[in-house]
């Protein structure tokens, strides 16, 4: 069996076609279960984000495994395979290896050195787990992936090199502005209260957003994030608005983050052109701190929030930040721990549970929030264009919603500022190289040689071990021959031949079996097992039951994601 890797993402198609093929959860699970049914794979998950589906499988034919991943991606993404094999790409056995390597370590991703893909992978090996669609194979690659991500971060500045995308786009919008100096003061509305509306809601915070509306499907979702912000210790006020009202919203807001689990359009172009319409005229007759808005709401700590240690739960915004403290970096929650999805939120209520609020918390409630989301029929994507020339910003929108969540079409809008993942993408293509980068991808090939070798060695492994058996049982037969022949020896004597035996051949075996485990683990080692297996004439189900054995064992002690 060998490891195949079918998919695409932003480096191979262009985002309308990313968006069409996003797969909802639903879609990931028959997707998995449909590609182990499949002849010639044995075990697979996949790893999908918002700019990336990838397919990953342990096939035993390369060309049957390649059309048969390709035609399943094609049919549970809803994307025609004739239209989808043009940005299709393929990566097998040590390039497969060194592809999800680099991609862990942020070097594939939109923004470089981003650690936010961490925890996606961390969910796509998680997902594997509870489907049981992850064998050996899967289970071994994506915890080496972990790893070698958080090698990557702790071991060079590739932070420095990128940072996550509410960052970047916070940055876009800006323009040549530092984000601190271009958020002060500023109104934002969050739209969602999942994992990356929490993360941006707490960067916002952080660069000194004064107020935050946080506006959601689940009002309690809403309504929590927005007590932990103002439980953060920033002085940011919070509050939380029924999604039905975040088109009225826009017209006392500067910014809008969205990232909904929607399918549908959010907000239309038409909801913006108004909001801009009436916010416009509110501003000629406000003053600079009077937005023609609604009163603002107190920047109260909520009520059962009064006393709460702030240096602690401002560790959710400093986790926001740059460096290896990022939200980003903190991983997706739902393999740190259950989350109920009837249930309330995790993160708890009162003072007690504010008080303890910490970057996973913050991820729990995001995951929390993500769960069980409405969604609606997404709207085609139209043309994008980030600037607006030569008319004051009125509105700015940072769209990190995949499919979109806001029409495309509020970029001809005089006065708006729209930034999306196309946009980001654009952007980041002209991100100069760090020093670091080089550093991460040493990393990585030195990681891909040290996983091959340990691959093939566990390979032949279980032949030896049926080898060893072998020899275990020639010894018992002997030992009970000579029982037959020599009926007169006592115990001390019979155990003192047993033992010489056994040394005898243990002496036997070990060079021989050491220096095979040797041989294959080096490139090319694949065909020791088999010329063991021929040597010594060995039964190829008793190795088979060794390595299934093996396997169970494994599979027992893997648990969940770390």
């Amino acid at each position: 069996m060998s490891l195949l890797v079918v998919g695409l993402s932003h480096r191979s198609a262009p985002v309308s076609v990313l968006e069409r093929a996003s797969l909802n959860a639903d879609a990931k699970a028959k997707l998995l279960h449909d590609t182990l049914a499949a002849e010639p794979a044995a075990e697979a998950t996949v790893l999908a984000t918002c700019n990336r589906i990838e397919l990953y499988a342990d096939v035993d034919k390369f060309h049957a495994g390649v059309s048969e991943l390709s035609t399943l991606l094609a049919q549970h993404s809803g994307v025609a395979l004739e239209e989808l094999t043009p940005y299709l790409y393929v990566h097998y056995e040590d390039r497969a290896v060194h592809h999800l390597f680099s991609v862990a370590c942020g070097l594939d991703s939109m923004v470089v050195g981003e650690g936010q893909i961490l925890g996606q992978i961390k969910d796509a090996l998680a997902l594997g787990q509870e489907l049981h669609t992850a064998g050996r194979l899967i289970n071994d690659l994506f915890q080496q992936a972990l790893r070698v991500g958080k090698r990557a971060h702790s071991e060079t500045g590739i932070d420095r090199a990128g940072q996550s995308l509410v960052t970047f786009g916070l940055e876009q919008l800006a323009v040549h502005l530092p984000v601190r100096e271009w958020a002060v003061g500023k109104r934002a509305l969050v739209l969602g209260a999942g994992s990356m509306s929490s993360l941006a809601a707490a960067t916002l915070a952080r660069v000194g957003f004064a107020e935050i509306a946080v506006a959601n499907r689940t009002a309690e979702r809403a309504e929590r994030l927005a007590e932990i912000l103002v439980a953060s210790g920033t002085g940011v006020a919070a509050r939380a608005v029924a999604m039905s009202a975040a088109a009225d919203e826009l017209t006392r807001v500067d910014v809008v983050v969205s990232c909904t689990g929607a399918t549908g359009l959010v907000l239309t172009a038409d909801d913006v052109a108004a909001a801009v319409s009436r916010g416009s005229a509110a501003h000629t007759s406000a003053g600079p701190d009077d937005r023609g808005s609604a009163p603002d709401p107190a920047p109260q700590t909520p009520t059962g929030l009064d006393g709460v240690d702030a240096g602690v739960v401002a560790r959710l915004v400093a986790a926001a930040d740059g460096g290896r403290r990022r939200l980003a970096d903190a991983g997706a929650v739902r393999v740190l721990a259950a989350v109920p999805e009837g249930d309330g939120c995790p993160v708890g209520d009162g003072r007690a549970a504010i008080a303890g609020v910490d970057a996973s918390s913050l991820e729990l409630h995001g995951t929390w929030a993500d769960q069980g989301e409405a969604a609606a029929q997404r709207q085609p994507r139209r043309g994008v264009r980030a600037q607006v020339d030569g008319v004051a910003v009125r509105l700015a929108l940072l769209d990190l919603a995949m499919p979109r969540d806001i029409d495309a079409a509020v970029h001809r809008i005089p006065g708006v500022r729209l930034v999306d993942i196309e946009s980001l993408a654009e952007a980041s293509a002209d991100a100069p190289m760090a020093a670091d980068v080089d550093a991460v991808r040493g990393i990585v090939t030195e990681e891909v040689a040290a996983f091959g070798a340990a691959q093939r060695a566990a390979h032949i492994t279980p032949t030896v071990v049926a080898l060893r058996a072998m020899a275990a049982e020639v010894v018992a037969m002997e030992v009970a021959r000579l029982d037959g022949r020599v009926p007169d020896l006592d115990e001390r004597q019979r155990a003192e031949v047993t033992q010489t035996v056994r040394r005898v051949v243990d002496k036997l075996l070990h060079a021989p079996t050491v220096r095979v485990k040797q041989l294959a683990s080096e490139p090319g080692g694949a065909g020791y097992a088999e010329a063991l297996r021929e040597l010594f004439d060995l039964d190829p189900q008793t190795v088979a039951s060794v390595s299934r054995a093996d396997a169970a064992d494994q599979n027992d002690d893997s648990g969940r994601a770390s």
